[in-house]
């Protein structure tokens, strides 16, 4: 037996936060210099926006190990964000209270992807 509550993405928390943290993202990049926007500012709008569209391409899956495939993807782009936001604050693009709120909100959205994972993987395969 499938779990239809689960494959509906909008109504999963992971899929809002993860939206709203590539929203603020998308914010904070418009302030990067205007020489990063084919690289860094690039790369990090890429990973954020990764998170939310993995998630919501895994819930069209048939299956849970496919949907947890997804959702691996997409907490490895929530890692490649984290990695790439700590560049721009020691390159001064991000000052450190940013950086430590975004970090906040980043270590929120990997727990959370984490435990979901955890139960997704532990349910039998829906159809």
């Amino acid at each position: 037996m499938g779990y239809a509550f689960m494959r509906n993405y909008k109504k999963l928390e992971i899929w809002e936060i993860s939206k709203n943290l590539s929203i603020k993202i998308y914010g904070i990049t418009n302030g990067f210099p205007t020489h990063e926007v084919y690289g860094l500012t690039s790369q990090i709008r890429r990973a954020a926006i990764s998170i939310p569209s993995n998630i919501a391409e895994g819930s069209g899956r048939n299956s849970n190990p496919d949907f947890a495939k997804f959702l691996d993807i997409a907490l490895g782009s929530l890692f490649e964000l984290e990695t790439q936001l700590i560049i721009s604050c020691e390159l001064k693009y991000i000052n450190e209270v940013s950086l430590l709120k975004l970090n906040e909100e980043i270590e929120i959205c990997r727990r959370k992807m984490i435990n979901f994972l955890k139960f997704i993987r532990s349910k039998p395969q829906s159809t």
